[in-house]
């Protein structure tokens, strides 16, 4: 088998691991991968603006937007405008949200964070350095993404993941 062979079984398994625990995670949860991490980043972080959330999730502010107004849809998550700004809404988990939380299986970004935190920092450069080189092949490294193991929008509902596949 041809060296570009492998490389490319490679990256579809890695497109097909993130495909099925992402799968997996919507059928233990209701919930997508990008959804989940917006209620994990409440938990850590407490209540915050929807501009410091985008900000910790890396995300435009509208993505935020629609991932909070389906997370409060199913009563995740509550939203309260600030007191003394009108303009300021704070984010903060319902009981619900922590509940579910508690619950819920570990994702695949979390196992790939704790294993790549654990690699010495040579081959944490490795790691990145290689596919860095593959986005580059792939004309991919101009393209506006989140670091979120998930393939396709990050807002959609669960549902609609469903519905495209």
């Amino acid at each position: 088998m041809r060296k570009s062979q492998s490389a490319l079984i490679l990256i579809r398994q890695i497109i097909r691991a993130t495909d099925l625990h992402d799968k997996q995670l919507s059928r233990a949860t209701g919930l997508t991968l990008p959804q989940l991490l917006t209620l994990q980043t409440l938990q850590e972080g407490g209540s915050m603006t929807i501009g410091r959330l985008a900000r910790e999730l890396n995300l435009a502010q509208a993505t935020v937007t629609s991932l909070l107004d389906r997370l409060e849809k199913k009563q995740l998550i509550e939203r309260q405008r600030d007191s003394q700004d009108k303009r300021k809404v704070w984010a903060c988990l319902s009981e619900s949200g922590n509940q579910l939380l508690a619950s819920a299986p570990t994702s695949v970004q979390d196992s790939f964070i704790d294993q790549f935190e654990g690699m010495e920092q040579w081959e944490q450069s490795m790691v990145i350095t290689a596919l860095e080189r593959v986005a580059g092949v792939l004309n991919a490294l101009d393209i506006d993404a989140a670091p979120v193991l998930d393939i396709g929008e990050l807002d959609r509902s669960s549902g609609d993941r469903d519905k495209h596949q």
